[in-house]
């Protein structure tokens, strides 16, 4: 009987890779050997997303993975981010591992660096998502029983929706043009509970906070009150003992 190849989830904790993962752990020919995240050095928190690394964690004990993160600037240049990613990839495929999963959904551009990327590292990519409909795979996240909360924006959706649900309503009320799953990087999401998790993330929203034209949540359990100001930098890890 052939084993399952163990692949790794390039992991932001939204709507997407949620999708990724089930379809993954639904897969038999696949076994999850972990969840990989990129996070934003100074701020300690989730690359683009915002979301705090302990929220992150919490979510995937949810789960039941530990996440692996590896520390990179704000907005890093593809080189940092390739300098910060090789060390990592590399103590994967010392482990027997070197296929990795991606939530890309449409942008070709985005794909193709990705491809390109993974030749260079010498590992696999999978893209479990590429060409579904988001307008289904929105519908699919909301009718599953999933919750989520909006946790970034950019200037076509403003910072009123920050903290809202990702449901039905939410949907309604997207003015024409912005991608329902936000694919071309109109909001991002943070899931909180669903079918799956042990247990509800307990994540709070207290306001907002707006950086070079984003709009990212301010999280009750970090107790800041600026974006900027560094988070639990202690929680940031570079392995893979959990793979």
């Amino acid at each position: 009987m052939t084993q399952p190849i163990s692949i790794v989830l390039s992991w932001s904790g939204g709507k997407d890779c949620l999708l990724m993962l089930r379809r993954l752990q639904a897969d038999a020919r696949y076994r999850i050997a972990g969840l990989l995240t990129t996070v934003w050095r100074e701020e300690a928190c989730v690359a683009m997303h915002g979301v705090p690394i302990p929220l992150l964690r919490a979510q995937a004990a949810a789960l039941g993975f530990e996440p692996v993160f590896v520390e990179v600037p704000r907005f890093p240049t593809n080189q940092q981010y390739e300098a910060a990613m090789l060390p990592v990839i590399e103590r994967y495929r010392a482990n027997g591992v070197s296929t990795f999963a991606f939530g890309d959904l449409f942008l070709e551009d985005i794909r193709q660096y990705r491809e390109q990327l993974c030749g260079r590292l010498g590992i696999t990519p999978v893209f479990p998502l590429w060409g579904l409909p988001t307008g289904e795979l929105a519908q699919e996240f909301i009718v599953g029983g999933y919750q989520a909360r909006i946790c970034c924006t950019d200037h076509r959706l403003g910072g009123d929706v920050v903290g809202a649900n990702y449901d039905a309503a939410f949907l309604e009320k997207l003015p024409a043009g912005i991608d329902p799953c936000g694919e071309n990087g109109e909001f991002h999401t943070f899931v909180t509970d669903g079918p799956g998790f042990a247990q509800p993330v307990d994540a709070g929203i207290m306001g907002t906070s707006s950086v070079d034209g984003f709009w990212w949540a301010q999280w009750t359990e970090t107790n800041q009150e600026d974006f900027n100001r560094p988070r639990d930098r202690a929680a940031v890890a570079i392995g893979v003992e959990h793979a």
